[in-house]
């Protein structure tokens, strides 16, 4: 933290919201920056992307399971899983099957191809984070999560308008 010119407790030099401004929008661009870089490797050895490594693994740690277990299990909305399991159909890494008497039940699960995919496949990135903050103490996991919660109420994606 930068000194203050009188010493005051409360005293806060004039650039420290700026500075730690900076640092954060940084913070969030290198989060982001290595989900990209991620997805561009796994696109460029494996011809899949992240989205859909995590659908894969899903399946081989859970076995066939039903679209909406699935978006949730990698926490993404529906819509968002149907086109990712029309990629990974289309690359025969999954099939869908009508396994129920209800035929408007759905379950997808893994082909051979798509087993040995998820068997040999890097662990998805959000894996490094997980190990990291299971070495974290209770608070620190706590500052953490007060603070994305402060930072994503900010971001408020329902009111985003692009001009």
């Amino acid at each position: 933290m930068p000194q203050t010119t009188t010493g005051a407790p409360n005293d806060i030099p004039k650039d420290f919201h700026a500075i730690r401004t900076k640092e954060i929008i940084y913070a969030i661009r290198r989060l982001m920056q290595a989900e990209e870089h991620y997805t561009k490797e796994l696109n460029k050895v494996y011809n899949v992307s992240a989205a859909q490594i995590n659908c894969l693994i899903a399946l081989h740690e859970n076995g066939p399971l039903p679209p909406s277990q699935i978006a949730r299990y990698i926490m993404v909305n529906s819509s968002t899983v149907t086109g990712i399991i029309d990629r990974l159909e289309n690359k025969d890494l999954v099939k869908r099957s009508r396994i129920s008497k209800d035929r408007r039940v759905v379950t997808v699960e893994l082909t051979r191809a798509g087993q040995s995919l998820a068997e040999n496949a890097p662990p998805p990135i959000q894996q490094k984070i997980i190990d990291g903050l299971n070495s974290l103490s209770p608070k620190e996991l706590d500052d953490i999560v007060l603070s994305l919660k402060r930072l994503t109420e900010m971001l408020d994606v329902q009111d985003l308008k692009v001009l």
